[in-house]
């Protein structure tokens, strides 16, 4: 326990959270409230339910309606196991600088994640708040209240109608991992398995820092004008190749950083996250608007208003999710919604909620682009009229 609180700690935690809120600023809720929804919540569940196939939870979590600040704090809270084991070697150090280096680099690394976060509570709307690592953590059903004021305010679309379309999504996550109860332990495994490979690396790099061979011949293992010299030698920075540079350059216009850092072996583990990933929020897409179109008058406009909220970014915003990898959350949403669509026009809801059977009936990225394939390897034929018509994608 006492090791785990070090691990922890290696982040100042409490650095992120004031440099997040520096960063989100703390509109005010905006009218927006969960009271007037929190009875309509189980209903949409059991609309989503009953849609999707999949088994209704025995209880949903409470509706929470949360500030930027309150989200950043739930979002850090739930980072700290992930990225606490990743920072050991920070801990590693002596001497009389080490505890000294130990805070300013833990000061460093909480301003970098309370900046991410600080920057990301900006655009988020509602959350499924699940602990991948630990089942005992419930889940919570968050709503980001004043960023679903101002959205529904910029957009020109009703407020609480906005508010209810969000909470369909959630809710459908909520459905999701109850109904697919394999789900969390299959994401979290590869959480772990890609935690545990960047730790490896982590170490492994330390490990050659430490392990330098001797550049002479002695016995005693000194080399002429001591060891501490060469190994001084061994360490000195080179310069990069121009092609290396050239190549890094060509990737990060591509999209790539997070590849590039990660590198090929692990970047697999990544396809096959981000693959279930387009399922769960491509699914939770398609789902939206089937129920909404059931539940919300003014569909139409809010899908066509949302559509336009994601396309026209600012090119500050393009540039961010470019570099942090975040344009992947946007392609989920593109990609997996697209799957959904073609499986059921194709399939029905039976076939579709075939996906949702076990780790092996996932769509690959391939299968995703190319919906026909991941049917016919299911074993799914068309079916005519199996299921209610999908509300077709409302396009701006």
């Amino acid at each position: 326990m006492e090791g785990y609180a070090l691990r922890v700690d290696t982040i100042d935690w409490s650095a992120a959270q004031r440099i997040g809120e520096l960063l989100a600023g703390s509109p005010p809720y905006g009218g927006v409230r969960t009271a007037p929804i929190e009875t309509m919540a189980y209903d949409f569940a059991r609309r989503v339910s009953d849609y999707s196939r999949l088994a209704l939870p025995a209880e949903l979590p409470a509706l929470e309606a949360v500030d930027r600040p309150a989200w950043i704090a739930a979002n850090l809270a739930s980072m700290r196991p992930l990225l606490g084991g990743l920072t050991d070697r920070l801990d590693s150090g002596s001497g009389p600088l080490a505890g000294p280096l130990r805070s300013a680099s833990g000061f460093l690394l909480g301003a970098q994640v309370g900046a991410m976060t600080g920057v990301l509570s900006q655009r988020v709307l509602g959350q499924y708040d699940l602990a991948l690592l630990d089942a005992s953590v419930t889940p919570r059903l968050l709503l980001l209240a004043p960023n679903l004021a101002l959205a529904a305010r910029n957009l020109g679309v009703d407020r609480d109608e906005l508010v209810r379309w969000v909470t369909i999504h959630e809710v459908t996550h909520a459905v999701q991992f109850s109904g697919a109860p394999w789900l969390r332990d299959y994401l979290g495994g590869m959480v772990r398995e890609l935690i545990d490979g960047l730790k490896v690396t982590i170490a492994g790099a330390g490990a050659d820092d430490e392990a330098q061979p001797d550049s002479g011949g002695g016995g005693n293992g000194a080399a002429p004008g001591g060891r501490a010299g060469g190994a001084n030698r061994s360490r000195l920075p080179r310069l990069p190749d121009p092609n290396d540079l050239l190549e890094l350059m060509a990737r990060a216009r591509r999209g790539e950083l997070l590849r590039l850092t990660l590198g090929e072996d692990r970047w697999q583990l990544v396809e096959r996250m981000q693959a279930a990933m387009s399922l769960i929020e491509g699914h939770a897409e398609h789902t939206m608007d089937v129920v909404g179109a059931e539940v919300l008058p003014s569909l139409p406009q809010l899908r066509a208003a949302l559509n336009r909220r994601r396309q026209d970014r600012g090119l500050p915003w393009r540039v961010l999710e470019r570099l942090l990898g975040l344009e992947l959350k946007m392609r989920q949403y593109e990609v997996g919604r697209r799957f959904c669509d073609a499986v059921v026009q194709e399939g029905g809801t039976r076939a579709l909620a075939y996906a949702w059977t076990g780790p092996e009936a996932l769509p690959s990225m391939a299968e995703l682009d190319e919906p026909a394939k991941w049917l016919a390897r299911a074993g799914r034929l068309p079916v005519s009229g199996a299921a209610r018509t999908h509300v077709p994608p409302v396009t701006s």
